[in-house]
């Protein structure tokens, strides 16, 4: 990060401080006439809510004090030491960031400015800074267009529909056991809709993918956009770009969207509306990570019928879970119980859609199916190589025109700029995002990273990088390479700018 924006952040964090106690003033005298405030149907606006709600300024002040004191300022701030406690997901509710800003605690993000030391854009100096743009132009997803886009819908303003399959691999979806398939569902789709054939995940990791799939912003190695608030609500997003045509914006998940960082991303981002778990009550208990793939999939689909029927267009987004450790779910199809896991999520998925299907919504829809991550799975699979990073996606709906398969080489963040694509929406935010049914320039690839490196696939072969050898793992096309380091040297400069 650059001295400036040091110097910036610091300032804005140490007015933001003083706002806060000043907002915990306002509150205090607020709160003798109103008292507290659900956020319930027909309670006060966000906007009382928020200054009737939480600690009064006699509560917090002297906690906060006393912790200094005690040289325990840090969990005072905090608010606890549960797992996720500082992620200011926990306060973020509305989106009306405004709103958001002043619930959140000033007073840690006035130290997080001070802690955060890293210099981003010198993480990966394989070029100057002149040719590294150089090179990025020639493969940047928002350059000029050559020519329109092909068209595989009928419709320029379908209702949009993007589910998000925790961890479906394309090792598991083309696997066979004993003669029975693992996800017949996920076979069968495949053939009725739009099929993208040599589709990779840009990380392995769900807050990564989430980034990839929504935003068109590149998966990182050591660490994750998601979880730096004030550099991932500069991302552009799908949401962010249908509310603008009047679209709206909800995203569902049965588990706990505190998690990673989740809900503050996607309230910054423009997803107007987030359900999750402490949203939602259903008569079968909760796994580990919240609601099943069942319960879930089933109330989703119930939804987007109900949403249909207004009228108004919409984006809902979907995230599953049940494929996810510890694999309990009510499925003994096979012995292995990840397999088992991955069926059961197949299943339901398959459901949800046969429901939307039979449903006078489906004429409208289009239903984007795509992992968030790939998975080991067999476990001679390497963490490097491209098939552990390769997952299915699938366009279906009726405002699908009829099924294809399409062999151009992509990623989860080409996904934006195609949907907005096939929408007539501009998408000249997304710097990363290639529209996959567009004319060629730019170069149609697809690219990944893991830990500590990454990995190039195009039809001319691949380029797998390691970062703690700076060698090549393996390199049957040599242009690659350059494709690989431009892109993950930009993802890091553009961080670091932010």
């Amino acid at each position: 990060m650059r001295l400036s924006q040091k110097i910036t952040g610091f300032l804005h964090n140490g007015v933001s401080t003083l706002w806060y106690f000043a907002v915990m003033a306002v509150k205090e005298n607020f709160r003798n006439y109103v008292g507290r405030a659900g956020r319930t149907e027909g309670a006060l606006s966000d906007e009382l809510a928020l200054l009737a709600n939480g600690p009064s300024l006699a509560d917090e002040l002297p906690r906060l004090l006393a912790g200094a004191r005690a040289g325990c300022d840090f969990l005072a701030i905090r608010g606890g030491t549960g797992a996720s406690v500082a992620n200011v997901s926990k306060v973020y509710f509305s989106s009306n960031m405004f709103l958001n800003h002043a619930a959140t605690n000033p007073v840690f993000s006035f130290l997080t400015t001070l802690g955060d030391h890293t210099d981003y854009a010198s993480e990966y100096p394989f070029f100057d800074e002149t040719t590294r743009a150089a090179k990025f132009d020639a493969l940047r997803g928002n350059g000029p267009a050559s020519g329109p886009s092909e068209r595989v819908l009928t419709k320029t303003r379908p209702n949009v529909v993007v589910v998000i399959l925790e961890s479906f691999a394309r090792t598991v979806m083309d696997a066979d056991v004993d003669g029975q398939p693992i996800m017949p569902n996920m076979r069968r789709l495949r053939d009725e809709g739009v099929w993208f054939e040599n589709f990779f995940a840009n990380s392995f990791r769900t807050d990564r993918g989430e980034v990839a799939v929504l935003s068109g912003f590149p998966a990182q190695t050591r660490m994750s956009i998601m979880k730096l608030p004030a550099k991932s609500r500069s991302l552009p997003s799908l949401a962010r770009s249908l509310a603008r045509e009047g679209y709206a914006t909800s995203f569902v998940y049965g588990g706990d969207l505190n998690f990673t960082n989740q809900a503050s991303y996607m309230y910054a981002t423009g997803w107007q509306q987030l359900v999750w778990q402490r949203d939602l009550r259903f008569d079968t208990p909760p796994s580990d990570w919240g609601y099943d793939d069942a319960v879930m999939c089933d109330w989703f689909a119930d939804r987007v019928i109900a949403q249909s029927g207004t009228g108004e267009p919409f984006l809902a987004g979907l995230l599953t879970l049940s494929s996810h450790r510890p694999f309990d779910v009510p499925f003994s199809r096979f012995d292995d119980r990840e397999l088992n896991a991955f069926a059961f999520a197949d299943d339901c998925v398959g459901r949800m859609i046969d429901k939307l299907k039979a449903s006078p919504a489906w004429d409208d829809l289009l239903v984007v199916l795509v992992a968030d991550h790939g998975y080991p799975w067999p476990r001679s699979l390497s963490y490097n190589e491209p098939l552990r990073h390769r997952i299915p996606m699938i366009w279906t709906g009726g405002a699908v025109a009829g099924p294809r398969v399409v062999e151009e080489y992509a990623s989860q963040i080409d996904i934006c700029a195609t949907i907005l694509g096939q929408l007539e929406v501009a998408h000249d935010d997304f710097d990363y995002s290639k529209d996959i049914f567009g004319p060629t320039p730019p170069r149609k690839f697809a690219y990944y990273t893991f830990n500590d490196g990454f990995g190039v696939v195009d039809a001319s072969g691949e380029a797998v990088w390691d970062a703690t050898s700076g060698k090549a793992v393996s390199e049957t096309s040599p242009a690659l390479m350059d494709v690989g380091r431009t892109m993950l040297q930009t993802t890091y400069t553009d961080i670091g700018n932010r």
